[in-house]
This record gives C-alpha cells, sequence and structure tokens, in this order.
C-alpha cells in the first residue's frame, strides 16, 4: 500500500503512555468472551464492560506509565493510521457531499492497554472498537501484533481495513443506522438481535470496501497483494473461524459479525462497486 506521501489527520488523540482508573474484566466466562473478541472489529466494547469487575482497576488517566517508551515501529504505525484516517476522511467527505449531506470527522484514539471513552472503560483485549457516543474510534498498535502473528493477517492494507471498518461504523452512526438497529434490537429475541448486529458490521465491512475503492481511484493507493491481504483480514476474524479457534465447533445462531465467507463477500461488495447504496446489507435475503 502507497501510504507515505499521504496527508496526516489532524484528528489524532495519542494517549499512549497513559494509564486509566477502570473496572477491568476478571476472570471465568468474561476471559472467555475476550478470547472470542480479541479480533472483533467493531465490536460493542459494553458487552465486556458490562460484566467488569469493580475489585480490579488500574491507575487514574493522566499519570504517566513509568519507564513507557514508543519504540520507532510504534511511532510509524502511529503515522500510518494517521495517514488512513485522513484518507477516510476525504472519501467519506466527497461521498456526503456528493449526496447533500455533511460527513462530520470523528476522533482516533491511541491508546495502550486500557483506555476511557464515552462508551466506558476498555482494555485492549476488546480489540479496535468505535464508541459512538463520542464519536471516537479506539485503537491499542498491539492489536496489529495480533493480527499477524495470532490471524495470520499482516500487510498494511490489512491494518488500514482495521481503521476503515470502524470509519464504517461512524458513516453509521451518523447516518443514523446504528440507532435504528438498537431500537429493533430492544424489541426483538437475542438471536434476531445477533442477526441484526451481523448485518450491522458485514455493512461496515462494506463501507471499508467502499473506502478502499474511493482512495485507489482517486489517489491509486493499492500495490499488488494489497486486496488479498485485506480479505485475509476479514477472512481471520470471522465468528465461524474465532469460534472454532476457541472451542472447536461453531454456533451460528450466536453470531454477531459474521462468517468469515460473509465478511469476505461484503468487503469485496465495497471494493468492487465504490457505491454505500450497494451496502444494504439490511435489505439483502442471503448474506
Amino acid at each position: 500500500m502507497d501510504w507515505e506521501k499521504g496527508r496526516r489527520s489532524t484528528n489524532v488523540e495519542d494517549r499512549r503512555g497513559m494509564r486509566v482508573s477502570a473496572p477491568l474484566v476478571g476472570g471465568g466466562i468474561g476471559t472467555v468472551l475476550l478470547a472470542l473478541l480479541v479480533a472483533v472489529l467493531g465490536g460493542d466494547p459494553t458487552i465486556i464492560l458490562n460484566q467488569a469487575n469493580p475489585s480490579r482497576t488500574a491507575p487514574t488517566q493522566g499519570e504517566p506509565r513509568s519507564g513507557a517508551s514508543r519504540s520507532s515501529s510504534n511511532d510509524q504505525m502511529a503515522d500510518f493510521v494517521s495517514v488512513v484516517l485522513a484518507d477516510t476522511e476525504d472519501t467519506w467527505r466527497d461521498i456526503f457531499r456528493q449526496n447533500g449531506q455533511t460527513y462530520v470527522e470523528p476522533k482516533l484514539v491511541l491508546y495502550s492497554d486500557a483506555v476511557k471513552s464515552a462508551c466506558g472503560f476498555a482494555r485492549s483485549t476488546v480489540g479496535p472498537f468505535y464508541c459512538p457516543a463520542d464519536q471516537k474510534v479506539y485503537i491499542d498498535l498491539s492489536f496489529y501484533r495480533d493480527l499477524q502473528e495470532k490471524f495470520q493477517a499482516p500487510g498494511d492494507f490489512a491494518q488500514a481495513y482495521v481503521v476503515a471498518h470502524e470509519i464504517g461504523h461512524h458513516v453509521q452512526n451518523l447516518l443514523g443506522i446504528s440507532d435504528q438497529v438498537t431500537v429493533l434490537q430492544r424489541r426483538t429475541n437475542p438471536e434476531e438481535a445477533n442477526q441484526l448486529s451481523v448485518r450491522l458490521e458485514l455493512q461496515a465491512d462494506c463501507f471499508a470496501g467502499v473506502w478502499g475503492n474511493h482512495a485507489n481511484r482517486s489517489r491509486q493507493i493499492l500495490q499488488k497483494g494489497d486486496i488479498e491481504e485485506a480479505l485475509r483480514a476479514a477472512s481471520s476474524i470471522g465468528d465461524d473461524r474465532l469460534q472454532r479457534q476457541a472451542q472447536g465447533y461453531v454456533v451460528p445462531e450466536s453470531f454477531t459479525h459474521g462468517s468469515s465467507a460473509q465478511r469476505v463477500r461484503w468487503f469485496k461488495r465495497g471494493l468492487e462497486t465504490g457505491d454505500p447504496k450497494q451496502c444494504n446489507t439490511f435489505a439483502a435475503k442471503n448474506l
């Protein structure tokens, strides 16, 4: 991915090296859920936060971490996500403008270990997430190491897909889609609520593909092998694959993000069409 010459976003908030005071999830079932959610992109952090154990805390946010240092690789990764964020800003600003709307740029928060958001406290084990309450994307850059080593999905375009997916949730928030889904989920049973979550996540995957399409047409960012990297990342975090790795079997009715094949399919649809209107997963009979 050709990113070094790209514009850097001014919407990056760097909280690395700062600690937070937060209830942290203990063992038992919470640990199992965290294991399943480690690489789930766009996960709702409240799923984890609601299970918090108040007896375990970390130091107050704003207190410098003793001995904290930033490696050159981490600084380069921070530079990278800033470029990707800027590119999503350019893409979605243009798309919203074409539809007579105004795109409100989100913030991207870099943190270490744990973080406090308007959605509550979260540990880095929940993976990257978007908080609609403060319109911020949160990511611990160590997630990218897990993406490469644990989920065999290396490559900078795979890493860009992570950010683009979270920005997809921001787009859903701005368009009112997320609120509509939340209302419907409260009116239905858990299995149907999960299905709505799957459709929301697959739409965010499709929106990530829309970004890739527009970014490449406008700025020629894609290089040989980039698309395969992103598809590998989408496949590696399907609910079926994560469940099989964690417990040895798959429970489709418990899916909240979609299968590997579904995530790949919707990302490809966005990437090939570049049209957000093609991302209406809620009208699709077959995901």
